[in-house]
């Protein structure tokens, strides 16, 4: 199934739905010189087929002689290509009428609408990219981010597999002294000693262990954190949204309870896709709506990553703070006291005393919101966010496989340091080296690489 499904030649519309400047339908195999010499009529009468690699050329798509849009025609000829087939793109306005007309067009003409990330599958499957490479070209695509663009763009360009290629030899090669030893003992080929393979395998383990331990950045750049603004009613948690978002996204008023209804919004703090999270005051309800309200408040506080939570200084502790302090024990938590342009009337000392030093701000007036900022960082990189221009690791099922192959040294080093034979060390190695493969791809299955590309939208 795989082999017939790459002799298809295949398109999809690659721009985003709805109205633009341009839109492209893009279409990748064997056949696609050919299907576009039928549907394209060049201003200078020439065929794509015997236009040169990396041009561009102005016309019209048409059927049966009449026009369907205006389009300037992308050529480029294998195997110098995004999938090294020969791929065209047709530049169409781009209105969605236009683009699946053209479409439906040259699938009338042979190609197969394309699947899920198909364009991108053939690239690793010709050997443009490997599966490492692949995987980062959805999350190039997703990325929300300055930060988290370039730890996907470091992975497309092959930063993370140059440093698993890297692991990988290490590994072989001290997996071939072994096997040597193992196979050959008349060569005279003796297992080697324990000092020198521990050595060996310890720098192994150290590469992978920064993977690893770093790995935990390349998440939150990936994915972000889930930060929920929390406190009694009127106390500046919509305020604060507004502050931090730098616009008006929620309503204040001086009425207790005004929000009912969980706002979201995405932010950008030191590079980390910040989910905020404004949910309604935590009292009493008065109503099925604010009993509503609050039982949502409570479900975001439980799953969030962060808790931001909010006192008036202007005020004394409320009963309603002191419930709400309890609740947040053992909760990772920034304690936030508002409205430092008031008299303060709040005791400091027992909110401290539960989470820490808490920050002043004021929220109406902006004070203050960027040292907010710089603890919310702090809190999501435990206090070490990332200096180095070398690979993170984002992707969960990179992850789990450089977790366990740093599991499969550390194995082999006990069977070493135990005296174990030689083939107890050779099997963990094979195993470590294993895993390693599935995250280049050197190994695979259908079900993975399904797995994978669809999550990726039709034209990729």
């Amino acid at each position: 199934m795989l082999k017939e499904s790459l002799i298809d030649t295949i398109a999809a519309i690659s721009t985003c739905p709805g109205e633009g400047g341009i839109g492209i339908v893009r279409l990748s195999g064997k056949d696609a010189l050919k299907i576009a010499d039928e549907v394209f009529i060049g201003r200078d009468k020439i065929k794509p087929s015997e236009c040169k690699s990396y041009t561009m050329h102005y016309g019209v798509i048409a059927k049966d002689g009449k026009v369907i849009d205006e389009v300037i025609l992308t050529l480029m000829r294998q195997p110098r290509s995004y999938t090294k087939e020969d791929v065209v793109e047709i530049n169409c306005h781009g209105g969605i009428v236009a683009l699946r007309a053209c479409l439906e067009l040259v699938l009338e003409k042979g190609c197969r609408l394309a699947l899920p990330g198909e364009f991108t599958k053939r690239a690793f499957l010709n050997g443009r990219l490997d599966l490492a490479q692949a995987e980062a070209v959805i999350d190039v695509i997703r990325a929300k981010t300055d930060s988290a663009l370039g730890v996907s763009l470091g992975q497309l360009r092959g930063l993370l597999s140059r440093e698993v290629n890297a692991i990988r030899k290490s590994l072989l090669e001290e997996l071939s002294f072994l096997d040597a030893s193992i196979d050959f003992p008349e060569e005279g080929i003796k297992q080697p000693q324990q000092p020198d393979k521990l050595k060996g395998l310890c720098k192994i383990r150290a590469s992978l262990d920064k993977l690893v331990s770093d790995s935990s950045a390349g998440r939150i750049f990936r994915e972000g954190i889930r930060v929920v603004i929390c406190g009694r009613p009127n106390v500046g948690k919509s305020s604060l949204l507004n502050a931090l978002l730098k616009k008006e996204r929620a309503i204040v008023t001086a009425v207790a309870g005004t929000t009912r209804d969980v706002l979201e919004e995405v932010i950008d703090i030191q590079g980390i896709p910040v989910l905020l999270v404004d949910t309604a005051g935590m009292l009493k309800p008065r109503d099925v709506v604010e009993r509503e309200a609050v039982r949502l408040s409570r479900k975001h506080i439980h799953t969030a990553d962060l808790v931001v939570v909010i006192f008036d200084g202007s005020e004394k502790l409320q009963p309603e703070d002191k419930k709400l302090i309890r609740q947040l024990k053992g909760k990772a938590a920034i304690a936030v006291i508002n409205k430092i342009d008031l008299k303060p009337r709040i005791e400091k000392t027992k909110i401290s005393g539960v989470f820490g030093q808490p920050i002043a701000i004021s929220a109406k007036r902006s004070r203050n919101i960027d040292e907010l900022k710089e603890a919310i960082a702090q809190v999501a990189f435990k206090g070490k966010a990332p200096t180095s221009e070398h690979a993170l690791v984002s992707n969960l099922r990179h992850i789990h496989s450089l977790r366990e192959a740093r599991k499969l040294v550390l194995e082999a080093q006990g069977s070493l340091a135990d005296q174990l034979p030689a083939e107890f060390v050779a099997q963990s190695l094979k195993d470590a080296i294993s895993l390693l493969d599935k995250i280049l791809g050197k190994s695979f299955s259908e079900d993975l690489l399904d797995k994978i590309f669809s999550d990726f939208c039709i034209g990729k």
